[in-house]
Formats: C-alpha cells, sequence, structure tokens
C-alpha cells in the first residue's frame, strides 16, 4: 500500500495548546511514517481556563462545553491551515484529520457500569472549514464494549518502537503519566501511571506565574518531604492493576489540597510532586516489566530534565532517552499517534488492544465527519 497524508491533531490534559502533525504514512509499514510538518499553537488563554473550568460541574455547563467545542474547533482549523502552509501542500490529497478533541470528563465503567469519556468538539465544524474528512470521537467504542477508552497510543508505540530483540516501555508525560509496556514477542499493555504535568504544571502557575516549571528547574532546587511523598503514595489509583486510567477527575488541585501541605515550602511541595511522578512511573515499569532495559519518553513531560533524572535514578540498569532518539521528536509522538488512528479507520482496521484497555475484543475506533 502505497504512503497517504494524514493529519493529527492533539489538545491534551496539560491544556497547553493543540499539536498538530501533518504526516504520510502506510498502514502496513508504519515505521516508515514520515512528519512533513509540525505546528504547536498555544491556546487562547480565555479558553484554555473555560476548558479547565469544565473539568468540574459549572453553571450552564451544557451551553459552555458546546460553545468551548466550537472554539476548540476553530483552533484546530487555524492549526490545519499552518500546517498545509508550512508544509507547501501535501503530495496527495489529505485522507482524514485524526481530531482527539479535548477530555474534561473521563469516568470509565462508573455509575451504570458503562460510565463515560468526554471530549470537547465540534467535529463537524472542522470538517466543514477544512474541507477534509474527519475522524472523531475516538474512545467512545472502547467504553461501550468494556473498556477503558485510554490509553490509545500503545498500539501506535507498538507499531512504532516495538524491537523483536528487547522490551521496550515508552512513557508519555503529558498531563497524566500513561505507560506502554512493548514485549519482544509482540505482548503490550498499557496504562495510566497517575499524575504528571497536570499537577506539576498547576503548582508551578500557583507560585512562579508561570504556565509550568522550564526543564524543572525549580523542582530541582526543591527537597522532598517525605511525608508529603507517602502521603500521596497512599492513593489508591496507584494500588489498582491494569486496565485501569485516570484524568483530572482524580488528579486535580483538590486532591492536591487534601494532601498534608502545611508547612511545606512551594518548592518542595514541586519536588515531591515531581518524585512522585517518577516513583509511580518506575514502580509501575519495574512491577511489570522488569526485564525493560530502554525507556523512552515522550509528551511535553520529556523536556522536564529534572523529571528525566529521578526516572533514571529510580531505574538503574534502564536506559531513559526521550523519543527523538528513535526517531519521533517527545512533542509530535501524540500527534502523529492520531493521525495513524484516522489512517487505521480510514482502512476499517480495529486499533484498539484489549489487553491494554480491557474491551471485550479490537474496535474499530473512530466516527466520521465527512468534508464538505
Amino acid at each position: 500500500m502505497a504512503a497517504e497524508a494524514y493529519i493529527g491533531l492533539m489538545s491534551g490534559t496539560s491544556l497547553d495548546g493543540v499539536d498538530g502533525v501533518l504526516v504520510e504514512l502506510d498502514v502496513d509499514q508504519p515505521q516508515a511514517l514520515s512528519v512533513r510538518a509540525h505546528v504547536h499553537r498555544a491556546f487562547d488563554p480565555a479558553l484554555a481556563a473555560e476548558l479547565l473550568a469544565l473539568n468540574e460541574p459549572q453553571p450552564d455547563e451544557l451551553h459552555r462545553a458546546a460553545l468551548a467545542g466550537n472554539a476548540l474547533a476553530l483552533a484546530y482549523v487555524a492549526v490545519v491551515a499552518e500546517l498545509l502552509t508550512q508544509a507547501e501542500g501535501p503530495a496527495g490529497p489529505v485522507r482524514a484529520i485524526g481530531a482527539h478533541g479535548q477530555t474534561v470528563r473521563h469516568r470509565p465503567q462508573q455509575f451504570d457500569g458503562h460510565g463515560y469519556t468526554l471530549q470537547l468538539l465540534n467535529p463537524a465544524l472542522l470538517a466543514e472549514q477544512t474541507s477534509i474528512d474527519v475522524v472523531a470521537d475516538l474512545r467512545s467504542r472502547d467504553l461501550a464494549a468494556g473498556g477503558q477508552g485510554a490509553p490509545l497510543v500503545p498500539a501506535f508505540h507498538r507499531a512504532l518502537f516495538s524491537r523483536p530483540d528487547m522490551d521496550v516501555a515508552v512513557l508519555n508525560l503529558g498531563g497524566i503519566a500513561n505507560l506502554s509496556l512493548l514485549k519482544a514477542d509482540g505482548q503490550v499493555t498499557g496504562f495510566d501511571c497517575g499524575p504528571a504535568n497536570a499537577l506539576l504544571d498547576h503548582w508551578a502557575g500557583r507560585h512562579l506565574g508561570r504556565p509550568f516549571d522550564d526543564e524543572g528547574r525549580w523542582a530541582a532546587g526543591g527537597r522532598v518531604d517525605p511525608t508529603l511523598l507517602a502521603a500521596a503514595q497512599r492513593e489508591p489509583y496507584f494500588a489498582l492493576p491494569p486496565p485501569k486510567s485516570t484524568g483530572r477527575d482524580l488528579f486535580n488541585p483538590r486532591w492536591l489540597q487534601s494532601l498534608p501541605l502545611d508547612g511545606v515550602a512551594p518548592r518542595d511541595v514541586q519536588a515531591t510532586l515531581a518524585e512522585l511522578t517518577a516513583w509511580a512511573c518506575a514502580r509501575d515499569l519495574q512491577r511489570l516489566a522488569p526485564e525493560t532495559r530502554e525507556l523512552l519518553v515522550c509528551g511535553g513531560g520529556a523536556f522536564n530534565r529534572d523529571l528525566l533524572a529521578r526516572l533514571a535514578n529510580r531505574l538503574p540498569g534502564v536506559t531513559v532517552l526521550p523519543s527523538r532518539a528513535r526517531g519521533l521528536p517527545p512533542d509530535q509522538v501524540e500527534a502523529c499517534a492520531f493521525a495513524w488512528l484516522a489512517a487505521m479507520f480510514v482502512h476499517r482496521r480495529p486499533a484498539s488492544l484489549p489487553a491494554v484497555t480491557g474491551a471485550r475484543g479490537a474496535r474499530l475506533l473512530g466516527a466520521l465527519y465527512p468534508a464538505a
């Protein structure tokens, strides 16, 4: 099968903006994926604030969520336009856009046994404005089949990073940390480990007045508070076996405020949160894939030198590398995953992994919004 052009659009729980890629890929040879353009567009502060607010119950939230979905679609439209300009047009027509939307609630298997996952977006508006087919709503079918609907990227990680000669792990450090365990024999496990940038960025914004702790420098100068760390580690989520997934529904400022913060310097809280992320990820890797010798890190947290150092310190004998070392920059991996998921949908190939999500079987993921 010849390579085709796809666009992937991702806005994650870190709420730092939209990452978009224009790629050429062949679903039969995913390791030959080629990125022709990459664009990052920060959210308008008002939109970021509204998306964050909608993670919690709000007055008039149905109305506000609908308008936020429209605004996000238009932000996606702007990224698509930049991608096409940057790439000077793809080699062929773009087959489809894979659009994730913005997760504001993720409650799989809760309440009625099915639960729900909610990604805000108006994909019809995106298709209308770009004149390109849009594949969206990529998580709900897995939930309908009894799964968590997350994480979805381990299937892409397997396609791109797995090796027949060694076990490899891929750690995405976005708002939430999720881990893909890629065995040399082809088996894959993936799940959310716990919080990452969602709490680190919140605390940095509150005490530094900046959206994030650049390279983890502030945390690096702090001291891990053992009492605070131990209290955080008692969170029951960490003890759950996979399949499991989480989000801001659990790891949010209210969760953080429930911990014993009194008397702990703000910088030491940041250091402790970084250590908590490293502990949760390293513990899961050692517990579930002790033969792993290479950990590839992607997502915004891959640029946090302090966090990578903490991971390396907790994983003796494991080489910790940014995904760039294996051909794909950390800030492009998730957007590429959603371009790949769109391609899988276009070719009617199931893209979910029941071993990861716990669903009853592999499912075709997504819903099509045809171009105008």
